[in-house]
């Protein structure tokens, strides 16, 4: 868990000051990109950098992106070298510009706008996305894009200075001081998906100390119903990195209970859940496999 644990692989501002919430997208990276929509909207821009034409909006949407620090992220596209993401959205001209919302689209505009004709557009993006529980903020992005000529210089991960306190906690080995910075970041917004992340993944590891994974899977293998027993194994089985062999376990227990039993291994599978990038694929496969258990 050392990985998921490492909370410098949230990025913050570059020491320089060049921000950017900002990266270009091509079709390998454009499903993962999408996917971000979960958490916090993504504006999305089809151009075609080398038309002059199009420099106006480009240039626009990357400033008001950049001065709107996290409140979305602009992915564009250049459709001269990725056509299919075009084709599949039916773009007919550039630039057209839409937004992900929770993993729907819908059309902004399309053709050049003047940067004052683009910008209250852009300010109704975040408020649609509240309305419908979209409440993450985009994180800067390392080598993101500062204007349409050219990216920002990479830089190294630093610390998001909201987790600089859990930071600092996980240096002493005080999981139980980082799992209260957290608590603090959510009593001030509930929906933090970042803070709520690195909850879960502390309160994994704090459980999982001490556990002997071959006398735990065997208690667990031995009595499934014993619903204390399935918790402590699936969170053996994620330390050890079988997260799909955990989840299915999980939803077994679902399966198996009712009741307040059945609950208490729900809120602990969604916890599990939140260790993961919300794109996972076995995050997405068992989001589903737990919506049929439950219904």
């Amino acid at each position: 868990m050392s990985d998921s644990l490492d909370l410098s692989k949230l990025a913050q501002p570059p020491a320089n000051g060049s921000v950017s919430y900002v990266r270009n997208v091509d079709e390998s990276s454009f499903e993962a990109v999408a996917g971000l929509s979960m958490q916090f909207p993504v504006v999305l821009e089809l151009t075609l950098p080398s038309a002059s034409e199009t420099r106006p909006v480009d240039d626009a949407l990357i400033e008001l992106t950049n001065q709107a620090e996290g409140r979305w992220l602009l992915a564009r596209v250049d459709v001269g070298t990725s056509p299919r993401i075009a084709q599949a959205l039916g773009v007919q001209a550039v630039p057209t510009v839409l937004v992900l919302i929770a993993g729907q689209a819908a059309p902004l505009f399309q053709g050049t706008r003047d940067k004052s004709e683009i910008k209250p557009l852009l300010d109704q993006v975040s408020k649609v996305a509240v309305a419908n529980g979209v409440t993450g903020r985009a994180q800067p992005v390392p080598g993101g894009v500062t204007s349409s000529g050219a990216p920002a210089a990479p830089s190294g991960p630093v610390v998001d200075p909201r987790f600089g306190p859990a930071d600092e906690a996980l240096a002493r080995g005080d999981l139980a001081g980082a799992a209260a910075e957290f608590d603090k970041l959510l009593a001030a917004n509930p929906r933090d998906v970042e803070a709520m992340a690195g909850k879960a993944q502390i309160g994994l590891v704090m459980r999982a100390q001490g556990l002997d994974e071959a006398s735990v899977l065997a208690k667990a293998d031995a009595d499934p119903s014993d619903v204390d027993a399935q918790l402590d194994a699936a969170d053996v089985d994620m330390v050890a990195g079988r997260v799909e062999a955990a989840f299915d376990r999980l939803i077994g227990a679902v399966k198996a209970t009712t009741d307040k039993p059945r609950e208490r291994v729900r809120v602990r599978l969604v916890e599990l859940f939140s260790t993961l990038p919300p794109q996972d694929p076995a995050v997405a496969k068992a989001r589903r496999e737990l919506t049929t258990a439950l219904f």
